[in-house]
């Protein structure tokens, strides 16, 4: 469920601005956020999945005073009816012949064939 949440926090320059942005940058899953207000001093959060409750203790501890100012659903535009166009129509791809080997090329129905000697031999590298 995407959301957007509004916090008031208490951000008197610039640095604390950047500083609220960057911590709600790192929240999981918020996808955009922006400061609002008259005097600058709200947080606008948008994401899926955002809790709202940690993301302001996170503030408070950084920033200082930070509240709740209001946490809605974010419903999408409604889709906008697509123009049904003509299909255009599809080359047919035949796929290519099959290879077959040359007529050099024997294949050997039978695995070569060991031979093994039972007499004992002179060797002694085993």
């Amino acid at each position: 469920m995407k959301q957007k949440i509004v916090i008031r926090v208490s951000m008197s320059c610039d640095k604390s601005r950047s500083k609220a942005m960057s911590m709600a940058a790192r929240t999981a899953g918020v996808t955009s956020m922006g400061i609002t207000g008259d005097a600058r001093d709200q947080l606008e959060v948008v994401g899926d999945g955002v809790d709202p409750v940690c993301l302001v203790s996170c503030l408070r501890k950084k920033l200082g005073v930070a509240h709740i100012v209001k946490v809605e659903e974010v419903k999408d535009p409604k889709p906008e009816e697509k123009k049904k166009e003509d299909p255009k129509p599809v080359p047919v791809v035949c796929p290519p012949p099959p290879c077959y080997p040359g007529p050099g090329y024997y294949h050997h129905p039978y695995p070569s064939q060991m031979v093994v000697c039972d007499e004992p031999s002179n060797c002694a590298i085993m």
